[in-house]
């Protein structure tokens, strides 16, 4: 790929939320804003590689981005003979860009219009993960454990009950928030999911990803700074985020927690995402949500000097309480896991029974057995692990894990 085509890709991955988020508050249209966003990204493949990449990319296609959405709009008016859209062109002909706040106030506008009640919260998450995030339909039903042409049709009625029922693209008023908020902190959180454990194969995180969603609970809290549940989701987010740099080594190889060079934590996100913690369960009276004991487990790791420091029976404790308030397979798993490291291997294996099996499952189960000197049974489960390995990092430190275990056999 040539250097003006990575330029392009990136500037898309970085910045085309924005661009789609202003856009779609100007042409009011979810469907022909992405068109014209697309648009532009074919004609920035063709130009820049003869032209050179411009000095702002960014600014470069939000233009091309208008430019092309007047044109699919004149497209419309003459085709059904509307006259309408004569306001938004002359909008979208102005010279002016965007500033950083307006773009801010857009990607939040874009958030909650995704977030509709009205939309099924599947779908929410779907269209929040296609416009926000940029990812594509199949990288989407690896998410929601469903197929590329159900998320398709999923995205296709979503974009046409926005424009049918006409929904407001803005942050609604106050009395409406509460109904509002829990989705969006499952988008945002499920945005950072998203690049987390990307489903593409390639790599382990999509840091751009994982730094739009932190970007995004930073404004969701900024707009909501003395509700706990936004509070708790930013805290969540730098908590977990802190950790990255030390989750791969040098050679991009998986460093488990067990063997992870705390020192290259950021100490700073570790701290701000602890006072929000404690911020959040201060407003919420301290009664614990999904989020705050998620991120009061993040937490503790996080407090701990070492591995071995690691306060154990009290991440058990708040595993239960997570299980309890928002029981999932995921959240079982874990607790699974620290329950093996409080109270030993056998104990873990006792409640992985109850769950169940996933590529991860078995992953989890293969080091659980191992530890009880069941390597033939530990083998045959990290086999099966390997079908659904996520990424290349994460299937070659399966497989090297994998050869050590044969080794015992």
């Amino acid at each position: 790929m040539s250097s003006s085509h990575d330029t392009v890709a990136q500037t898309v991955r970085v910045e085309g939320a924005r661009i789609l988020a202003t856009l779609i508050r100007t042409v009011g249209d979810v469907q022909i804003a992405e068109d014209a966003v697309q648009e532009a990204v074919l004609a920035a493949l063709d130009a820049w590689p003869v032209t050179g990449v411009p000095p702002q990319p960014r600014a470069w296609l939000t233009v091309t981005a208008r430019r092309k959405a007047i044109d699919i709009l004149r497209r419309e008016r003459a085709r059904r003979g509307k006259e309408e859209e004569g306001t938004r062109m002359i909008d979208l002909a102005r010279s002016d860009l965007p500033t950083d706040a307006v773009v801010h106030d857009d990607l939040l506008r874009l958030i909650f219009t995704c977030c509709h009640p009205t939309l099924s919260p599947p779908t929410q998450v779907a269209l929040a993960l296609r416009t926000l995030c940029g990812l594509s339909p199949a990288q989407i039903a690896g998410v929601l454990l469903t197929t590329e042409a159900a998320t398709e049709k999923r995205l296709t009625r979503a974009r046409q009950k926005i424009a049918a029922a006409h929904i407001p693209y803005r942050v609604p008023p106050a009395d409406e928030l509460p109904d509002r908020l829990p989705a969006v902190c499952g988008v945002i959180h499920s945005l950072y999911t998203a690049g987390h454990a990307p489903v593409d194969g390639a790599a382990v995180f999509d840091v751009d990803a994982c730094a739009e969603a932190v970007r995004l609970a930073s404004l969701l809290h900024d707009l909501l700074p003395d509700q706990p549940t936004p509070t708790a989701v930013l805290a969540l987010l730098l908590l977990t985020e802190a950790r990255r740099p030390a989750r791969l080594d040098a050679s991009g190889a998986v460093v488990t927690l067990d063997c992870q060079d705390r020192t290259r934590w950021d100490s700073s996100a570790i701290n701000r995402g602890i006072a929000l913690l404690n911020a959040s369960l201060e407003a919420s009276e301290r009664r614990a949500d999904a989020y705050q004991l998620q991120a009061a487990i993040a937490a503790e790791h996080a407090r701990a000097a070492s591995y071995d420091d690691t306060d154990w029976p009290e991440i058990v404790r708040l595993y239960d309480l997570l299980v309890s308030v928002a029981p999932s397979p995921a959240a079982g798993l874990a607790r699974a896991v620290a329950t093996a490291e409080a109270s030993g291997a056998a104990t873990g294996l006792a409640l992985l029974a109850d769950l169940p099996p996933s590529p991860r499952w078995h992953a989890v189960r293969a080091d659980l057995l191992a530890r009880e000197g069941r390597y033939a049974e530990a083998v045959q489960a990290l086999t099966e692990s390997l079908a659904g390995a996520a990424t290349d990092s994460e299937r070659r430190h399966r497989s090297q894990r994998l050869a050590e275990l044969r080794r015992l056999t």
